[in-house]
């Protein structure tokens, strides 16, 4: 990280140890439409915003419900998990205080919403330390395209080289890399089928933020 001035997180799967929760929110949410979980849909989903993703189930199962209804209930399944539940990553809070110690402007490239992310990094103890948080809602297109990226990036007032994306799924890395970045993956058990894609395509590969903190300090 020498030479980089700025670093970017995912949030679920890379800073939080939610995935878990979200594939537990799929099904649950699906189980109440009768509909079973099927094994690509957690794949599907997870690269989008919640726009693409509501209309891609709607149409995906001909849901009668609108698509405001559907981002509704996966809110409200999701809430009380960001808020009293979900865990860091092993090893997050050291690193991003050794990035902090170091000068290296942070910030968070997520899908989530505010209400969803804000409380799980505060409870976390971590919010703190981001200078800038960006989310899907607030750029037209998903994970795999660019756009996430450098609005975080515009908002710590960086150029793309500049700056390390941190993901845990490949749609994310080839969309920072398509903007110009440089990325770092990270292993997350529920991308674990597209994991020797990621160490093809990212940078850098790690198994836990352990193996970048600095054993010097």
């Amino acid at each position: 990280m020498s030479e980089v001035k700025g670093a970017i997180f995912d949030l679920d799967g890379t800073l939080l140890d939610s995935m878990g929760i979200w594939a537990q929110i799929d099904r649950r949410f699906l189980e109440k439409r009768g509909i079973p979980l099927p094994d690509d849909y957690v794949e599907k989903v997870t690269p989008m915003n919640y726009h693409d993703a509501a209309v891609y189930t709607i149409q995906r199962f001909t849901l009668a419900e609108t698509e405001e209804e559907i981002i509704r209930d996966w809110v409200d399944l999701s809430v009380q998990a960001y808020h009293d539940e979900i865990l860091l990553k092993p090893h997050v809070a050291n690193y991003l205080n050794q990035l902090k110690q170091q000068g290296i402007k942070l910030a968070v490239a997520t899908a989530q919403t505010r209400e969803l992310y804000e409380p799980a990094l505060r409870r976390n103890q971590i919010y703190h330390l981001f200078d800038a948080f960006a989310d899907l809602s607030e750029v037209n297109r998903g994970k795999g395209f660019p756009d996430i990226y450098l609005l975080a990036a515009k908002r710590i007032s960086l150029s793309a080289p500049d700056c390390m994306v941190f993901e845990d799924i490949c749609a994310g890395i080839r969309g920072a890399k398509a903007g110009g970045f440089q990325t770092c993956g990270i292993y997350d058990p529920y991308s674990e089928y597209e994991k020797e894609k990621i160490q093809m395509e990212a940078d850098r590969y790690v198994t836990t933020f352990r193996e970048l903190l600095d054993t010097n300090n």
